[in-house]
């Protein structure tokens, strides 16, 4: 019985003296872990993860040059050894530190508290910025301002809802800008609405919304129309632009909020003619063989009174010397002097027939029970007759192919 107790006792001391070993080895080991640092290397030519740094002046060179060109991600000491790639979101992993260490003073990286992590890679910021909106930055020369609305229909209650959202780059005459907007729903250019008027700015930023009573069977024959105007210190308004914005084309609920941006145009200041003018756009396509025409709209036509008058439409005709090719004519729109239409038509045309060719816009009204009757009309090209502004818009539109080139032109 002495003996296997003797025994025991030997056995039990060689196993103590073990486990106080390999305790001692285990806090050895984590010592020299606090005190290392990982070398941050470029993954590019990274072949040993697991090399370290022994100078840490060296690492502050090795990171700033890092963070120049992408920032690095890495894994933290504790998942060393661990399956990284199928970690989830929930397991969170929390670095052992020593409870008496105190903080380095002075400024530290962030990298110095992961002893032990190594790159597995960078991460590019630029891949994470969001792209610019062309509609802010991508202004064409000549721009005078660029402004933006949202438009929505509440069918219920028949109420167009506006907001009138910003306006940029403005242009105004003198030096200091104080801008406001009048909005009106054509053909109704009696009434308006009118925004808060924003001090010393070219970029103003209104969100101000507003409400039109109208219709749903007249939504579609109506068109907004926006006024920009700038205040002076004698309190005198100067028109800086205007947008034309037909409704007719747009699918208007409560749930299609549209946001929309258009340019600035200016306003023709000279006095209509004695029958009205039109404004339209001619291109031409010379590796289609396309002439386009969009016919914008009118103004100071000089309607019947004799008849109540149902509706104002443009005929546009392609000619080719005295004999007649197609024809093409626009909606209706309800009696107004000024109408806006905003429609595109196109005809075929061989780059060989421009110099016999021509375009002829009429502008009609029909009556009930009554023939129509032609309100004016106008030739562009360089057979029949035309005139000098109008032969002039020809050449300008086959000199810039592929170019909406507008302009207004008197009727006769």
């Amino acid at each position: 019985e002495q003996a296997v107790a003797v025994a025991g006792g030997i056995i039990g001391g060689i196993l103590l003296l073990v486990l106080l070993g390999i305790t001692a080895y285990l806090l050895w080991k984590k010592m020299c872990c606090l005190f290392s640092y990982e070398k941050l290397i470029n993954p590019a030519k990274t072949t040993n993860a697991n090399a370290i740094f022994q100078d840490q002046s060296n690492s502050e060179i090795q990171l700033k040059s890092t963070r120049s060109r992408s920032i690095p991600f890495i894994i933290p000491p504790t998942l060393h050894g661990r399956d990284w790639i199928h970690l989830t979101n929930e397991e969170q992993v929390q670095e052992d530190r020593d409870p008496c260490m105190n903080p380095q003073s002075g400024p530290r990286s962030s990298f110095h508290s992961l002893a032990g992590a190594y790159v597995v890679g960078t991460i590019n910021p630029d891949l994470y910025k969001f792209p610019e909106d062309e509609s802010e930055t991508d202004f064409p020369d000549g721009n005078i301002g660029r402004l933006w609305f949202s438009i929505e229909y509440e069918q219920e209650s028949e109420r167009l809802l506006v907001s009138l959202i910003k306006v940029r780059k403005l242009q105004p005459p003198a030096e200091s800008c104080s801008p406001f907007v009048k909005i009106y729903l054509l053909p109704d250019e009696r009434s308006y609405l009118q925004s808060k008027t924003k001090r010393k700015t070219l970029n103003p930023h209104f969100d101000e919304n507003f409400v039109f009573q109208v219709s749903s069977k007249m939504l579609l024959q109506r068109t907004l129309k926006f006024l920009v105007y700038h205040v002076d210190k004698q309190k005198k308004h100067h028109l800086l632009g205007q947008v034309i914005f037909p409704l007719k084309n747009e699918t208007l609920t409560e749930d299609n909020k549209l946001v929309i941006w258009r340019d600035l145009e200016k306003e023709n200041l000279e006095p209509p003619s004695e029958h009205g003018d039109i404004q339209f756009s001619l291109s031409y396509n010379d590796y289609l063989g396309r002439l386009t025409v969009v016919v914008l709209r009118a103004r100071g036509l000089k309607l019947q009174e004799e008849s109540p008058p149902v509706g104002v439409y443009v005929k546009v005709s392609l000619m080719n010397h005295n004999k007649l090719i197609k024809s093409k004519k626009t909606a209706a729109l309800l009696g107004t002097p000024n109408p806006v239409y905003n429609e595109t038509f196109s005809f075929k045309a061989d780059q060989t027939e421009l110099d016999t060719a021509s375009l002829s816009l009429s502008v009609l009204q029909s009556n009930k029970g009554e023939k129509t009757l032609l309100l004016g009309r106008v030739v562009v090209g360089p057979f029949m007759y035309t005139r000098g502004k109008e032969l002039e818009h020809w050449n300008e539109m086959i000199s810039k192919p592929k170019e909406l080139v507008k302009r207004w032109h008197a009727l006769c």
